[in-house]
C-alpha cells in the first residue's frame, strides 16, 4: 500500500493514477478519516498527559480528601483514555482499509489507457510459424498423440482441469529443470514453495483471499488458502523481517502448483490448457534496495527473453497500461508467444509476466532493510516474473514444433531433460 503521508501530500496525482487505472477509491473520505485519526490521536495524548500529571502528584504528601480526588481522577482518566483509544483504532482501520484500495503509482513510461487494447508493443523476436499443412492447435494434438486428457480431469475433479500423459509429462519436467537450470547461473535460489498460504500473507501481497470477484480457493474452517502464483509464497516468506542491506538483491526462482478459480474466464482463446484451474509454474522473486528495483524489472524481462529464445519459441513484449495493471504494480511487462492455433490464423497469447510492485507489498508484509548510517529501517522494493508457465509453455510448444506427419519435435533445449525423447509420435 501507499504510505499516507504520501497520499495526503501528492493527492492529485494519487487522484488522477486511480482515474487512469480504473479504480473508484472516496479520496475525500480519505482526507477525513486522515483528519479524524489524527484528532483521536491528539486527544488521547492529551489524556495520557493527564494520566502521567495526576500519578506524578500522587506522589507527593497531600490530605485525604485531595488522595482520594486524585484516586478518582484517575479512575476516570483511564477510562477516558480505553475510550479514546478504542477511537483512534478504530480511525486507524477506517483509514486503512481505503488506503488498501488506493492502486500503487504509475511508471511515467506506462502507456495511459482504459483497457488492454491500450497495451504496447515494445519488440518481437523471432517470426510466426508458418507451415505447409494445416496445423492442429494443441487440443487436437494433445488428444491425437495421447497427451492430454481433459475429459477424465472433467470427470474427476471438474472442468479446466485436466491429466498430462506421456511426452506431456516429460515436457513438464524439462520445463522445470531447463529454467531451474538457466535461473540458477544467473543468481536465484531456487525453492519448493508450500501450495498453501495464510490469508493475511495473499492479502499482503495484494491478493483479495474471500468476496465475489475472488481468484483463489479458500480451505473451509481455515485462514488457508491455494496459492495462485509462488508470488504469494515467496514474498510471504520474509514477512516482518528487517534484512542487511549488503545482502540486498536477494533473488529466488520458486516451484509450485497454482490454483486458479478463473471465475467468469470463457471464450474460444480461453480454451485448453489457456486457463485452468492447477497449473505448475516456475516463478522468479527479487528483494531489492529502492533504486535498484527498475534494474532488476529489466533483468527479469531478460530472462523470460533468454528462455523463449532459448526454447525458440516467437514473442513479443508488452508494455502493460495503466488500466489493465493489477493494483501492487508500478510498471508490468508481459511476454506473448506466437501460438499457430489461437484464432484462425494464429496470434500471441500471454505466456509470462514481470512486475515492479516497488514498496507497495513491503509496506503490507512488513519487510525492510537497514541500511548503514541510518537509524529508521528502509521498505524493501519487490519484484515477480513469470519464468515458465508450464500449462502455456506446453500450448506454444505443442503447436509450434508439429510437423506434417503429425509428429511432434522436442525443442533441442529441453532434449538434455527428455530421456532421449527427441520427437512425440504415435
Amino acid at each position: 500500500m501507499l504510505d499516507t503521508k504520501f497520499i495526503r501530500d501528492n493527492l492529485e496525482a494519487v487522484r488522477a493514477n486511480c482515474a487512469n487505472r480504473n479504480v473508484r477509491v472516496d479520496l475525500d473520505r480519505f482526507i477525513a478519516l486522515e483528519e479524524e485519526r489524527r484528532a483521536k490521536i491528539t486527544a488521547l495524548e492529551e489524556i495520557r498527559r493527564l494520566q502521567n500529571e495526576t500519578a506524578e502528584k500522587m506522589r507527593g504528601k497531600m490530605d485525604q480528601p485531595e488522595r482520594e480526588r486524585l484516586i478518582a481522577l484517575g479512575r476516570e482518566l483511564k477510562q477516558q483514555a480505553q475510550e479514546a483509544d478504542d477511537a483512534a483504532k478504530a480511525a486507524e482501520a477506517s483509514l486503512t482499509e481505503i488506503v488498501r484500495q488506493i492502486p500503487n503509482m504509475t511508471h511515467p513510461d506506462s502507456p495511459v489507457a482504459k483497457d488492454e487494447s491500450g497495451n504496447r508493443e515494445i519488440r518481437k523476436w523471432g517470426e510466426p510459424t508458418r507451415f505447409d499443412f494445416k496445423p492442429l492447435d494443441h487440443v487436437q494434438l494433445g488428444e491425437k498423440l495421447e497427451l492430454i486428457d481433459f475429459d477424465s480431469g472433467a470427470k474427476v475433479t471438474g472442468q479446466k482441469f485436466y491429466y498430462l500423459k506421456n511426452e506431456a509429462v516429460l515436457l513438464e519436467n524439462a520445463l522445470v529443470a531447463y529454467s531451474l537450470h538457466l535461473l540458477r547461473a544467473h543468481g536465484f535460489v531456487p525453492i519448493m514453495t508450500p501450495d498453501l498460504a495464510r490469508e493475511s500473507v495473499l492479502d499482503g501481497i495484494g491478493f483479495n483471499p474471500r468476496g465475489a470477484e475472488t481468484q483463489i480457493y479458500s480451505v473451509a474452517n481455515t485462514d488457508l488458502c491455494l496459492i495462485a502464483t509462488a508470488e504469494i509464497t515467496l514474498g510471504g516468506m520474509l514477512a516482518d523481517a528487517i534484512l542487511d542491506e549488503s545482502k540486498l538483491p536477494m533473488r529466488y526462482v520458486g516451484v509450485s502448483h497454482c490454483f486458479r478459480t478463473e471465475a467468469g474466464a470463457a471464450g474460444r482463446e480461453s480454451k485448453g490448457l489457456y486457463r485452468v484451474h492447477q497449473f505448475t509454474k516456475i516463478e522468479m522473486f527479487a528483494f531489492t534496495s529502492p533504486e535498484k528495483s527498475e534494474a532488476m524489472h529489466e533483468e527479469f524481462v531478460g530472462h523470460e527473453e533468454r528462455l523463449f529464445q532459448g526454447l525458440g519459441i516467437p514473442y513479443r513484449v508488452v508494455d502493460i497500461c495503466t488500466g489493465d495493471l493489477g493494483g501492487p504494480a508500478y510498471r508490468k511487462y508481459d511476454l506473448e508467444a506466437w501460438m499457430p492455433g489461437r484464432g484462425e490464423h494464429g496470434d500471441y497469447g500471454e505466456v509470462t509476466s514481470t512486475s515492479n510492485c516497488t514498496d507497495y507489498q513491503a509496506r503490507r508484509l512488513g519487510i525492510r532493510f537497514k541500511r548503514e548510517g541510518e537509524k529508521k529501517p528502509i521498505y524493501v522494493h519487490m519484484l515477480n516474473g513469470t519464468a515458465i508457465a508450464v500449462s502455456r509453455a506446453l500450448i506454444a510448444i505443442l503447436e509450434n514444433y508439429q510437423q506434417k506427419d503429425g509428429g511432434i519435435m522436442i525443442p533441442p533445449a529441453l532434449k538434455p531433460y527428455m530421456g532421449g525423447v527427441e520427437k512425440i509420435v504415435r
